[in-house]
């Protein structure tokens, strides 16, 4: 059924653009029609079931796309690597490509590749939907391999029901040891799990599962689509974790790398069969020159029925509940949105990639076709309309949109304004702006803001005396003015939340310095590529107040959703107060100024405060008597009289 626009009847501002969202759904019904045609969306998405190498009744059978290809050998243990016409596959149909073996002649941990001969030149390629790579730790080649345990993964628990506010917990398996070492999906489900849990998080993202040869990457020069990154481990070891953490109750999402492929040739899909375009744009459209990477050709039917099969896979084979999509807004323009401010409307209407908005479009149809309770975030700056829009309002059809500009928007305060300069009607605003079609997921940082060069919030906020005054005994202006500051930026932008909450790994308890992978510029160190867990488990030490911090925090955003309600706002004092679902925040951003019986604006009853900053168990100092309820005063406007520490947030709760 034709699909006719609402979102300017959503948001008037888009009014004027109407007929160019007209035109991008009309776009999106023609493309769905050329890669997909009558069949059924979730039969589509089942490519994965039939390219790559599968076990039969008789045996083994074999398929790989490559329409540039005139000669293909499989190619490994079984033949010394050597070609053989008898492990010659045959061209079938579309530039597919078949062959079928004998049961006897692969074995469960087998190695192979692709031989690949096009008009000019030859290669040996690792298959595109290959599910298991491998490095070999003498030569670090990488090869595929046939994954056949005698006792295949069997699914303990049942996926559970996605929370309504997604408190995420973004993670990144290899630097999740406190050792310098590449951690493991066994170690993480043992070690870091149980610390989620604790912490109150429902949701884990994890990155940098889909294989990737170079470690440094973070994840996001991504060569084997299918693959599990066999570096942390086997295919059951991340299903455990899995399952592990969907006996918690929590659900678990992918990062997923659609935006771009790696450059590499052995180990990637670039110049596969021999032509730069089989995958990937034709010329300078198809490299990204920021990210020194290949851009796909989402119009093409074979690309973009990998990658929908890739949506599929990961949902079947290892029961992710959803994904975060990476590098949105390089998908949505033909620029990438490079050094683009976007202060027009016009701005989002211009230079779009109509084929990677369908692709996207057409992609959350399938997720929430195959498993409807699926979550997909959109990473993606810009804020282009309807990007986290319904489709059958016209919108992209995400679920969520990352709120990007917030950290930097934090940096920015941070940096360029001394601490009695912040006004609370900016922050607000900044805080709480975001589109009427859509939900967003908060942050104050993620693994982006502390990368090599940066700083984590808290490193930000007290620099060098991090390394000398975190000890209790320890007293510190600087690291008192950045743990107060710290609490209250991540309780600020975590209850002003409009859909979820996200937190990287470690940045609870205000983890130190930066991350940097093993490079040459490092000597190939881990010291900074791991988790310092050891300091937030240290009675002595004020990293774990602000772990107590963050779980105490945790534990009431799922109240937190609703309108704000009875504001009071003042940029002269720096309060800020607001209410949502009758618990009462309340902001003291004053350097130097302690309020006494500060008047702040509630709905008539009495409160009583479920959690404050400037308790000692979070590192702050018991100025404030929780003990006590606290009454509004009588007649029209109704007031909490409360005392505000200097840097204090606190929050309160209708109790009648």
């Amino acid at each position: 059924m034709a699909i006719s626009e609402k979102l300017s009847s959503i948001d008037q501002w888009l009014r004027p653009y109407s007929a160019q969202l007209q035109q991008r759904i009309d776009y999106t019904a023609d493309y769905r029609q050329k890669i997909i045609g009558d069949t059924d969306i979730a039969d589509f998405s089942l490519g994965y079931m039939h390219f790559g190498l599968h076990q039969t009744a008789t045996g083994w059978v074999f398929h790989e796309w490559a329409p540039n290809a005139t000669k293909i050998y499989i190619v490994g243990q079984f033949s010394d690597w050597r070609d053989d016409e008898r492990f010659a596959l045959t061209r079938v149909q579309a530039g597919e490509w078949e062959i079928s073996l004998d049961t006897a002649l692969l074995q469960h941990q087998d190695r192979y590749k692709l031989h690949i001969f096009w008009d000019g030149g030859d290669d040996y390629r690792i298959p595109a939907w290959a599910t298991r790579v491998v490095q070999d730790p003498l030569s670090n080649q990488f090869d595929a391999q046939v994954w056949l345990p005698d006792q295949p993964y069997v699914w303990q628990h049942e996926r559970p029901t996605p929370a309504k506010t997604p408190l995420i917990y973004e993670a990144h398996i290899g630097m999740a040891s406190a050792e310098e070492k590449v951690a493991s999906y066994a170690e993480f489900r043992q070690n870091v799990l149980p610390r989620i849990i604790a912490g109150g998080y429902n949701t884990i993202q994890l990155m940098a599962i889909q294989e990737h040869p170079y470690y440094g990457s973070f994840g996001y020069h991504v060569s084997s689509f299918f693959a599990a990154s066999s570096r942390f481990g086997t295919p059951e070891d991340l299903k455990q974790l899995i399952d592990a953490a969907h006996a918690a109750g929590i659900t678990v999402i992918l990062d997923l790398v659609h935006s771009h492929a790696v450059k590499n040739e052995v180990e990637g899909l670039s110049r596969f069969d021999g032509s730069y375009t089989q995958y990937f744009h034709e010329g300078d459209r198809g490299n990204h020159a920021a990210w020194d990477s290949r851009v796909f050709d989402y119009a093409k039917p074979q690309v973009a029925h990998f990658l929908l099969s890739n949506c599929r896979y990961w949902l079947d084979e290892y029961q992710f509940d959803g994904y975060r999509f990476d590098g949105v807004t390089s998908m949505l323009y033909l620029d990438h949105g490079l050094e683009k401010a976007f202060t027009s409307y016009d701005d989002y209407f211009a230079n779009n990639d109509l084929d990677a908005i369908a692709y996207l479009t057409i992609a959350n149809e399938l997720i929430h076709t195959v498993y409807p309770q699926a979550t997909t975030i959109a990473e993606e700056m810009s804020g282009l309309p309807g990007i986290a829009g319904a489709i059958s309002d016209g919108g992209i059809g995400f679920d969520y949109r990352l709120s990007m500009g917030m950290p930097d928007m934090w940096i920015r305060f941070i940096k360029d304004w001394r601490d009695e300069e912040w006004q609370m009607s900016l922050l607000f605003r900044e805080l709480s702006q975001h589109r009427p079609e859509e939900r967003t997921i908060s942050y104050a940082e993620s693994h982006d803001q502390a990368l090599v060069g940066d700083k984590t919030l808290l490193f930000r906020l007290i620099d060098k005396d991090m390394y000398d005054h975190m000890s209790l005994s320890s007293q510190n202006f600087s690291v008192d003015r950045g743990i107060a500051l710290h609490k209250m930026i991540r309780l600020l932008t975590a209850s002003m939340h409009n859909g979820g909450y996200l937190n990287f790994m470690g940045n609870e308890f205000g983890h130190p310095e930066w991350i940097d992978f093993p490079r040459e510029g490092n000597d190939w160190s881990y010291k900074y590529a791991r988790r310092q867990w050891n300091l937030a488990d240290d009675d002595t030490l004020k990293y774990k107040l602000l772990g107590n911090f963050d779980a105490a925090m945790i534990d009431l955003l799922p109240k937190s959703i609703g309108d704000y309600e009875w504001m009071t706002m003042n940029d002269g004092d720096q309060v800020l107060a607001y209410v949502r679902n009758n618990l009462l925040f309340v902001y003291n951003f004053n350097p130097v100024k302690s309020f006494t019986d500060y008047g702040v604006v509630a709905a008539a009853g009495d409160y009583k405060i479920i959690l404050s900053g400037d308790d000692e168990v979070y590192g702050g100092h018991n100025r404030i008597d929780t003990t006590l309820t606290y009454s509004t005063t009588k007649g029209f406007d109704t007031r909490l009289r409360l005392y505000l520490p200097a840097r204090t947030a606190l929050v309160l709760q209708k109790i009648d």
